[in-house]
């Protein structure tokens, strides 16, 4: 009883990081790479699709990505979906290949960029912290139905705290790889 909590909370507190992970590669750092391209959708005959699904994209170089899409009657849709992301990217077309240049990070950009890290980095925190509460919470419901003992939940309640450091401990050690790219010129 007292491992399915603990598991649980476990891999809910790995799902939320994988979250973060996700969340932290849609902020561009200077190199161009194609996941920054994943949040942007695109209205594929009526229907919202991912980007990845209606072309392919590839790096040319470090700071220049290239969009090759399949159909040429989708280009201006394309590339009005890049333009109206919030990623600031001005894509140029020539013929059906698009180019996505990608502007050097000025130093304001830089600091408000691990503004956002860090916000995501807390928010994500604090989900961990939420499945912390949660475990213990079913614990002292196990130990109120008498089902386990009150040193049996005290046990589990370190266990859950140990987990809980370890997932922050991984938080931070995300968020300063990704502080260390920003400031990367």
């Amino acid at each position: 009883m007292i491992d399915e909590i603990q598991n649980d909370a476990d891999a809910r507190m790995g799902k939320s990081i994988e979250s973060l992970k996700q969340e932290l590669m849609k902020v561009r750092t200077g190199r161009a790479h194609t996941s920054l391209l994943d949040s942007i959708m695109v209205d594929y005959y009526g229907n919202q699709t991912p980007l990845n699904q209606v072309s392919n994209i590839s790096v040319l170089d470090s700071r220049t990505l290239s969009i090759q899409v399949w159909e040429k009657q989708m280009t201006p849709v394309v590339e009005k979906a890049i333009l109206t992301s919030d990623l600031g990217l001005n894509p140029t077309t020539s013929g059906d290949l698009m180019r996505i240049p990608l502007p050097p990070l000025t130093e304001e950009t830089r600091k408000n960029l691990i503004k956002v890290v860090r916000h995501e980095g807390e928010n994500c925190k604090v989900a961990v912290r939420n499945i912390r509460r949660d475990a213990n919470g079913s614990l002292k419901d196990l130990e109120k139905e008498k089902e386990i003992s009150e040193d049996d939940e005290r046990r589990g309640q370190d266990v859950v705290q140990k987990l809980t450091d370890k997932h922050v401990k991984e938080i931070d050690a995300i968020l300063a790889t990704k502080e260390k790219d920003l400031m990367e010129i």
